[in-house]
């Protein structure tokens, strides 16, 4: 499935899936401003939180939606998709030409 093309008030009630039918991981299209390719991080029978790509750039927000607001998503998002485990950088210390340890990323 591509981008949805219909805004969440015109969605048919019938066709929402419920908030707690998500699971961690599932890749998922959110509306903000538009919609986003996102990720579920947690669902309750209420609303998820997904993280999720709020513009063009590689930059991601974290965010709790309603089932209305969120749909499946089949599309890959490589800079969502393929996050290192818990979405974590690695620190590795970095030497400088005196001898002192800095961090990079």
């Amino acid at each position: 499935m591509s981008t949805p093309t219909i805004a969440p008030p015109q969605r048919d009630p019938a066709e929402v899936a419920p908030a707690d039918s998500y699971h961690k991981k599932d890749p998922v299209w959110v509306y903000r401003d538009g919609w986003r390719a996102g990720v579920i991080e947690a669902a309750s029978p209420m609303a998820v939180t997904v993280t999720y790509r709020p513009g063009t750039h590689l930059g991601t927000g974290v965010d709790t939606f309603t089932a209305s607001y969120v749909t499946t998503r089949a599309d890959e998002d490589p800079a969502l998709d393929r996050r290192q485990e818990h979405g974590l950088m690695i620190r590795r210390p970095k030497v400088g030409g005196d001898g002192a340890a800095a961090l990079s990323f």
